[in-house]
């Protein structure tokens, strides 16, 4: 029987010793690439997050600015004859539509980033763990 760093593997290919050193780079570089594919995961979350973040940001600031127009066409309406209150009305209705379209745009971007979990890498850990648990038992 040889030492146990030198014995061969079942199959004769490389000693003992060298194959765990081997599948311990190559786990230690797995690991890296996966927190690479992590990171780049996370930054284009981050991204479309912030995006439908700024734009809802930019419908409440609108819808505000459309709350107070319909309030200024009410009392405008009250006060002076008709033209008056019907161009407040009108500029109203309009930021009311633009509040709308980004309210929506906004939706959308947060829905397209989709969890705050980064569903790729955890999948690619998932079929990693596994292919080396299936290695091991052969």
């Amino acid at each position: 029987m040889s030492p146990v760093g030198h014995r061969r593997s079942h199959d004769g290919d490389a000693p003992v010793g060298e194959l765990v050193t081997r599948a311990s780079q190559q786990i230690s570089e797995l690991v890296r690439e996966e927190m690479q594919l992590a990171r780049a995961e996370m930054t284009r979350k981050g991204k479309r997050y912030g995006w439908g973040g700024g734009l809802f940001g930019g419908a409440g600031l609108v819808g505000f600015l459309a709350g107070q127009a319909v309030v200024a066409a009410a009392i405008a309406s009250l006060a002076l004859v008709l033209p008056v209150w019907a161009s407040a009305l009108v500029v109203g209705a309009v930021l009311a539509a633009v509040a709308a379209v980004l309210a929506a745009a906004g939706k959308g971007q947060v829905a397209r980033a989709g969890g705050p979990v980064p569903g790729r890498t955890v999948d690619s850990v998932k079929a990693d763990v596994t292919e080396i648990k299936e290695r091991a038992h052969r």
